[in-house]
């Protein structure tokens, strides 16, 4: 779809994009929903819309990021980004319990484990 040459000088880089989303974003937003399944380049590129040929060099900068896996000719997201975001939102939840005045540090700490401390039994 043609923009006016305004739009276009004034613009931002991500408003000029035609979704908002850059390839790099739309292609991990699609494996990440899909983290059971490995898929091969065209069948990103159908399912994303992203071009043919943009998919390749996109999946192998996102690889060289940690960000996805590859075997064969297929690709997955990287179990690493799936462990980051779990751990981004446990995180943020606990961050929020704390700001909220909900978090009892005396019980958490009467039920957490020392590991410098030896175990009984071992």
């Amino acid at each position: 779809m043609p923009i006016d040459i305004d739009r276009f000088e004034e613009g931002s880089s991500r408003d000029l994009r035609a979704d908002g989303r850059t390839n790099a974003e739309t292609i991990l937003s699609f494996l990440a929903a899909r983290a059971d399944r490995a898929f091969t380049q065209s069948e990103i590129a159908d399912a994303t819309d992203v071009a043919a040929g943009s998919v390749g060099p996109t999946l192998v900068r996102l690889r060289e990021r940690g960000r996805v896996d590859h075997r064969g000719t297929y690709w997955r997201i990287s179990d690493h980004v799936e462990s980051i975001e779990r751990a981004v939102s446990h995180a943020s939840g606990v961050a929020a319990s704390h700001e909220s005045g909900q978090f009892d540090y005396d019980d958490w700490q009467a039920h957490t484990v020392d590991p410098r401390e030896e175990r009984s039994g071992e």
